[in-house]
């Protein structure tokens, strides 16, 4: 299978959000229940427009213009969650001498998954948050990306209860790596 990584354009939203639903409802299944899957849809995982704007979110797109996968990585605080999660957004800028980047947003789509397409676009994520003085980078690691996030070389065993709305709670776990 053939793909080509570019960065995501405002253009690119919905495709983007049809691609995090579907990747969510097919790939997490065996991590999160449906309520779980259902409310964080709705509330924590989708676009976050200040990547596409920061030119710092990609896709994978097929040869027939299909996006297979989508994932970022950010100079701002916010560690993760939607445009519309105000629940953890910080948009202040990071300083690279000191902080990490931000790995965000990485979602693939089930008919694409355990071909590469998250591995490249991470590689592609921590090659400019290298560019751009980071040594560093964490992210808030979803149970199902868990074992690509450690085979990439992330590592991280914090669970945090991520609300997703009626009391609803997923577990997710912060994970970083040395860029260096």
């Amino acid at each position: 299978m053939s793909f080509t990584i570019r960065k995501a354009v405002f253009a690119d939203q919905t495709g983007i959000e049809n691609l995090i639903a579907e990747s969510v409802r097919g790939l997490s299944r065996e991590d999160y229940d449906a309520r779980q899957i259902e409310f964080s849809i709705k509330t924590v995982f989708g676009v976050d427009t200040e990547l596409i704007a920061d030119e710092t979110y990609f896709v994978a797109e097929t040869e027939d213009g299909k996006i297979a996968g989508c994932g970022g990585w950010s100079k701002r605080k916010t560690l993760y969650g939607a445009s519309v999660y105000a629940h953890s957004r910080n948009s202040e800028l990071l300083n690279p001498e000191t902080d990490a980047a931000k790995i965000r947003a990485f979602f693939i789509h089930p008919d694409f998954a355990r071909k590469g397409i998250g591995k490249a676009i991470l590689e592609k994520c921590e090659t400019e948050a290298k560019a751009h003085g980071f040594k560093s980078a964490e992210m808030m690691a979803t149970l199902p990306g868990v074992k690509l996030y450690a085979v990439c070389g992330y590592a991280g065993d914090e669970e945090v209860n991520v609300p997703v709305g009626e009391n609803v709670d997923i577990i997710c776990i912060k994970m970083r790596k040395n860029l260096l």
